[in-house]
């Protein structure tokens, strides 16, 4: 007598299509139909076999479905190098706005081989649907073959073909950007670190780059091959310094990486030394040290941008039309800075061009970032920065501020808006940011250690017995409205905590006047805080234990310079001025080209004490919590304000007290 078999058990989700079509009195074809979607099926009957379909967790055969639909429901992206996180975020986009269609991403690498790109490409169409091809390295001539070859397909960082789904980026305007912004520091000589020559966008930036310098006589622009890599940035940093530029414009993030670690290492000081300029915004660029100044491209977006084109096609749709070409913006970080004093004393011993000298300035007027194309009145807060531009006799356009909403800004720096740089006539700028003493220091902004156990000032909190401590407690403030208006701008914020709930609600007013009869300029701040969401404390270091630590309210951090000393109303030194209520104080800063004053001034109806750094750092600010904590009640306001006059010489007490009486007239 034969031994039965054993049975084994069929595994979970191994159920056979004829299984299910048996369990719910229907036939095979119906069960498809039900499982690939078909609206053609009864609902009662598409329920019932779905219910057996669950009950015998049956899957269907993707092989199968794909042969039954004649699709794979799939789409591939091919990127060039998918270590590069400019394109990890790209796929990250398509893969995103792709799965809420249903859809599957693969991903293929060519590795900056332009030589093996289009048998990739061929072979990664021929296992999807559809082709996301980004920053292809490829001759034009290729790529033109290639494309009907492979449709339906979307193209990413190319010229447009007319045919082709194309998302183009405006490398020029990116560029122009970056160089107007290293000018306005004094920058005469930028080095431009070259990515793959197979790379489009590297020929783009390149032929804007030389489009700048040509454009300007007195800027020169010197060339040298590097690639797209960490690796390769931190390669040439010798050959950049051999090199002597003032200022460093990378193909792209990563390059710039390289090239910071390299001069940390070696101890050059950026942007003391040289500035450094990168492309893209990649996610660590904030991070790095010091944080990059960099174009920034919406990369997550243009995946996303990318799907929407390509969704239209894998129906039979008419295509999409191609969007204006995508406009970077400039992020301005701490790794640029004024050019060198060295360089611009050696520039004029050998009479070389020198930016404009102080001239009285005619007018005043802040122009808000049109990247939206919209400059109306009423614009919300996506406006990325606002410049106020000043116009004088002889000199034309000066570029004097810029107000950045600070969206870029770290967390564990308390996010929030701040002006730099902030410049005198004469073109010198008088604000830091994020030096490396303190990297939390951002130009000009409303700063506040601690409201209602929320940090606004970035950094440590200091906690009595135990000191300062990092804590994750910082909060942000986020603008909901700005308008502008000749010389005036006008922000509504809300200030968020360290759970993101709303804290306080600030009005906040930025107005510009020129010195009619002297070679100056005003700028006034003036905040009213609302406690709409109830009682606030407003507490400082000072008021936790340790002394003379009252810091927190407007504070501006002022740049290096050769030396630095303070003045107040009868009041000489940093151990006089500091914790005094005099209405002023005025810094007074000599470089080797240039001596400037910063005059402080208080409104008359709300004089604090002054929390002023002269040794340790250059800054200043009314203190809200000196030795006291500031309580505002539900409901209740607090007002604050901080009037600069900047100055393209020194001055003495006796009209620093004169301009002073007349700043907030």
């Amino acid at each position: 007598m034969t031994a039965p078999r054993p049975q084994t058990r069929r595994p979970r989700g191994t159920a056979t299509i004829a299984e299910v079509a048996d369990a719910a009195g229907v036939s095979r074809a119906t069960v498809s139909r039900v499982m690939n979607g078909h609206d053609t099926v009864d609902a009662d009957l598409v329920a019932r076999v779905r219910e057996v379909a669950d009950r015998l967790h049956y899957r269907p055969s993707n092989v199968a479905r794909s042969l039954s639909l004649g699709r794979t429901e799939t789409v591939a992206v091919v990127v060039p190098d998918l270590a590069n996180p400019m394109f990890q975020q790209v796929l990250r986009g398509v893969a995103a706005a792709a799965a809420d269609a249903g859809y599957r991403v693969l991903v293929a690498d060519t590795a900056e081989h332009a030589g093996d790109e289009e048998r990739v490409v061929v072979d990664a169409r021929m296992r999807c649907d559809a082709l996301v091809l980004v920053s292809p390295r490829m001759p034009e001539r290729a790529l033109r073959a290639l494309l009907p070859e492979v449709r339906p397909v979307v193209v990413v960082n190319r010229d447009p073909d007319g045919t082709t789904p194309t998302l183009e980026i405006d490398y020029a305007d990116g560029i122009g950007q970056i160089v107007e912004h290293l000018l306005v520091l004094g920058h005469r000589h930028l080095l431009y670190l070259a990515g793959p020559v197979e790379s489009a966008s590297h020929r783009r930036r390149l032929e804007a780059l030389r489009a700048a310098a040509a454009a300007r006589g007195d800027v020169r622009l010197s060339e040298m091959p590097a690639g797209a890599t960490v690796e390769a940035g931190y390669a040439v940093a010798e050959d950049v310094l051999a090199a002597r530029p003032t200022a460093v414009v990378a193909y792209n993030d990563l390059v710039a990486f390289g090239l910071l670690a390299r001069l940390n290492e070696i101890g050059v000081a950026v942007p003391g030394d040289l500035s450094i300029v990168g492309f893209d915004d990649v996610e660590l660029a904030r991070f790095a040290t010091p944080s990059l100044t960099t174009a920034a491209v919406p990369q997550a977006e243009l995946g996303r941008m990318a799907w929407q084109h390509l969704q239209p096609l894998l129906s039979g749709q008419d295509p999409l039309a191609d969007p204006v070409p995508i406009r970077p913006r400039l992020a301005v970080r701490a790794s640029t800075g004024p050019v060198p004093p060295s360089v611009r004393l050696a520039r004029a011993e050998r009479g070389g061009a020198q930016p404009a000298g102080p001239a009285p300035l005619t007018g005043l007027a802040w122009q808000l970032d049109d990247a939206d194309g919209d400059t109306a009145a009423g614009r919300t807060a996506a406006v990325a920065t606002a410049d106020l531009v000043g116009t004088s006799t002889g000199h034309g356009a000066l570029p004097l501020a810029r107000y950045v909403t600070g969206a870029d800004v770290p967390p564990v720096h308390a996010p929030r808006p701040y002006l730099h740089p902030v410049h005198t006539a004469g073109g010198t700028s008088l604000t830091d940011v994020s030096p490396v003493d303190h990297r939390h220091h951002y130009g000009m902004s409303f700063a506040v250690p601690v409201v209602n156990g929320t940090s606004y000032w970035g950094g440590r909190t200091f906690l009595r017995d135990e000191g300062p401590t990092l804590l994750p407690n910082h909060g942000r403030q986020v603008p909901t409205a700005r308008r502008a208006a000749g010389p005036s701008l006008v922000e509504d914020l809300v200030w968020l905590d360290e759970d993101g709930a709303p804290l306080l609600r600030e009005e906040r007013a930025l107005d510009a006047a020129p010195w009619p009869d002297a070679l100056a300029w005003t700028l006034r701040w003036r905040s009213l805080l609302h406690a709409d969401h109830g009682p606030l404390r407003i507490e400082s270091p000072a008021t936790n234990g340790r002394p003379q630590a009252g810091y927190g309210g407007l504070f501006w951090r002022l740049s290096p310079a050769d030396t630095t000393s303070v003045l107040g109303d009868g009041l000489a030194g940093e151990a006089a001025v500091h914790g005094s209520h005099s209405p002023w104080l005025a810094f007074v800063q000599r470089r080797e080209l240039s001596t400037t004053t910063l005059l402080l001034v208080q409104p008359p109806a709300h004089v604090r004490p002054w929390f002023v750094r002269v040794s340790e750092y250059p800054g200043a600010g009314p203190a809200l919590a000196w030795d006291s904590v500031c309580d505002v009640p539900a409901g209740g306001t607090l007002e604050a304000g901080l009037a600069a006059v900047l100055v393209d010489r020194a001055l003495p007490a006796e009209e620093a007290a004169e301009l002073a009486a007349r700043a907030w007239a």
